[in-house]
């Protein structure tokens, strides 16, 4: 049963496509002062955002596994991941676990200390915790590309103008000096 019903729906910023969710959920992620990389999801078909409760949700295609290298843990994330978002931290989270040892363990919070440490703490509905670097869970964002092509070609032509001018200067030099 989903967590995310009409009623909430019509009190939210609703996007729909893999794109324009990924963009969604790493900006709130930055907003609320935690790690880019926490969530990452594929074939993302719906995200939302209630602002007013920071309720937020996310749908996928499919439940994915995902293995964060840095510090060698699995986790598991539903085909909908809730949660309410607030300054440094997320809590009343549902859709994700993680493996430790054997077992799959639900993760209910997720937050940075403040002021910062460089630590980020994942807690258990039980209470049970366990605090990684922040580092693990940042990935590098692609600078956006110009969206316009005539900056692009503008952009180009500047370079070859400044290259043409300084070719134009090491000449003039050269020859005033034979």
């Amino acid at each position: 049963m989903s967590l995310v019903t009409e009623e909430i729906k019509a009190k939210a910023e609703v996007y729909h496509g893999d794109e324009i969710c990924k963009e969604k959920s790493m900006e709130l992620l930055r907003e609320v002062g935690l790690p880019n990389g926490l969530l990452p999801l594929t074939d993302i078909e719906e995200c939302g955002i209630v602002r007013e409760t920071g309720f937020v949700w996310l749908k996928q295609k499919k439940s994915i596994n995902h293995k964060f290298e840095k510090i060698g843990k699995l986790v598991s994330y539903a085909t909908e991941v809730t949660a309410i978002a607030e300054q440094n931290k997320i809590k009343k989270l549902t859709g994700v676990k993680t493996k430790e040892l054997l077992l799959w363990i639900t993760l209910s919070d997720i937050y940075v200390d403040d002021p910062p440490t460089g630590k980020i703490t994942f807690k258990t509905p039980t209470g049970l915790f366990r605090s990684f670097p922040v580092s693990a869970f940042e990935v590098e964002e692609d600078p956006k590309p110009a969206k316009n092509v005539k900056d692009n070609k503008d952009a180009a032509i500047a370079t070859a103008a400044a290259s043409t001018a300084k070719e134009d200067k090491a000449e003039a030099v050269e020859v005033k000096e034979v």
